[in-house]
């Protein structure tokens, strides 16, 4: 059943899910810093939660926005909202990962607090879309049917027979056109020979994981079809606590709610599901091979980016993050180097990637979370070598900003000023030190460091002790709220 246009002024609030690790893009994605907060494509220094939220400013009555993410991931999340020069109407913390229909209840909980009930625009944090204003007609012409009470989901128009992607099946044959349809199922990930019936199937698209609708309609089908998750969300989101642009959930709460997408959870079983055809370009970058597909390329289909030199390489990805990389008489390859790791692989089994991933984690290497390089609300630091009871950092702190006042019960630090100038706190005295100068932090010391300046500071921090993890530090005042 075809469902008719018509004219809205329901305000939109977009809700952005910045979970998810993108393990498929492995060694550069990972759980400490996934591809969402990486630019990835090589025509744009934004990373990709950047662009999901500047591709929907040409949208008419647009609110801040929710941004939804995991507490290791607050002040990336935040810091990159202030490079774009964005004030977002909340950052909610998930204390535990349950997947995108206990996300979108909380928003959907915080946007009817007050007698507003406006329009909810679902966006994952890590698409990427190359026909923004397509985009943005899709979108609008979904509105009408939104502020009348149906669930929009947007079908992509599928261009392969792709088996990574679920599909959905409309009622109606759109033929592209900005006509939204009832939807008469949702089906997952196909086989080869499935997919390939689907798309020459009009009816068929891929599930993108995109939708709107008014935040009292959503919460009336989770009140039908999964109250066990509107209960805890009620629950979590009422006990939650502010804390500085952030808000807790409840944790005890929070983990009641069951792990399930809002596909499972509503859209499979109500009555309201509607889609509506999405033709701009749309990617999830799940793989490097789409990631490949998705770059710009040099006449010989590679793309090469940072410190590389291609010599007669051939429809190669070639990445380095840190030293130089040759690639030579090579063709169909992935090749990423990070600080830490390097990865070659065929490009068309891109997607096993993963399963690499997991194996690494059952072996509990730290190759599978981590960077070495490890993001702060204060700026950075990144291991550069260590020992079993000693470690050598970078660390680099951003103009007025401060480390909390701490100290260890197991190491000792040396610290080297290479750039900028640092105000030192030790046990409530303090000293300034210029490029080239250093101090010594004993076991026990109380101590802080602070930027006063205007530009970076960096220095190298020598630690040696009995035991050198991150979880040694008792934490006495902080600026960021992380206090023990």
């Amino acid at each position: 059943m075809r469902l008719a246009n018509a004219v809205t002024k329901d305000s939109i609030t977009p809700v952005i899910l910045c979970g998810g690790s993108g393990t498929r893009l492995w060694p550069l994605s990972r759980a400490s810093y996934p591809k969402q907060f990486w630019a990835l494509i090589n025509e744009t220094k934004k990373t990709l939660l950047q662009q999901t939220y500047e591709r929907i400013q040409g949208i008419k009555g647009l609110n801040g926005p929710f941004l939804i993410c995991n507490e290791e991931h607050r002040f990336i999340v935040a810091e990159q909202m202030r490079q774009i020069n964005v004030q977002s109407s909340a950052i909610f913390l998930e204390p535990i990962g349950r997947n995108t229909a206990p996300a979108i209840t909380i928003a959907a909980l915080k946007a009817t607090e007050s007698e507003e009930d406006p329009l909810l625009l679902v966006l994952s944090a890590d698409h990427i879309i190359s026909d923004n204003k397509s985009f943005i007609k899709s979108i609008e012409a979904g509105q009408a049917a939104a502020s009348a009470g149906r669930l929009v989901t947007f079908g992509i128009c599928p261009n392969s027979p792709e088996t990574g992607y679920g599909y959905i099946e409309a009622f109606e044959n759109s033929n592209n056109q900005l006509q939204p349809s009832e939807i008469k199922r949702f089906v997952e990930k196909p086989d080869k020979e499935t997919a390939e019936k689907f798309i020459n199937n009009p009816r068929f698209s891929w599930n993108s994981g995109i939708f709107l609708f008014k935040a009292s309609v959503i919460l009336k089908e989770l009140e039908k079809q999964a109250p066990e998750i509107l209960i805890a969300c009620k629950k979590a989101l009422a006990m939650n606590v502010k804390d500085l642009d952030f808000q807790r959930l409840d944790q005890k709460a929070f983990a009641k709610c069951p792990s399930l997408s809002i596909d499972i959870a509503v859209m499979e079983k109500t009555k309201l599901g509607t889609v509506l055809p999405l033709n701009a370009g749309w990617s999830d970058i799940g793989s490097w091979e789409s990631l490949w597909k998705e770059s710009k390329k040099d006449n010989h289909g590679n793309v090469l980016k940072g410190k590389v030199i291609s010599n007669n390489n051939s429809n190669c990805y070639i990445r380095s993050e840190q030293r130089l990389v040759v690639g030579l008489g090579i063709k169909d390859l992935i090749v990423v180097e990070t600080d830490d790791v390097v990865l070659v692989a065929n490009r068309q089994q891109s997607q096993d990637i993963k399963s690499i991933v997991n194996k690494l984690k059952e072996e509990n290497n730290r190759e599978a979370k981590t960077h070495t390089k490890i993001y702060r609300p204060w700026g950075y630091y990144t291991s550069i070598i260590n020992g079993k009871r000693w470690q050598v950092k970078k660390i680099q702190v951003n103009p007025g900003a401060s480390l909390s006042l701490q100290m260890h019960r197991h190491r000792t630090e040396h610290w080297v000023v290479v750039k900028g100038t640092a105000l030192v706190e030790r046990d409530s005295k303090t000293e300034v030190l210029e490029e080239n100068q250093s101090t010594y932090i004993p076991l026990g010391c109380k101590h802080r460091l602070t930027n006063e300046g205007k530009v970076p500071l960096d220095l190298i921090e020598i630690q040696s002790g009995s035991y050198i993890g991150e979880d040694d530090i008792v934490r006495f005042d902080d600026n960021y709220g992380r206090i023990d």
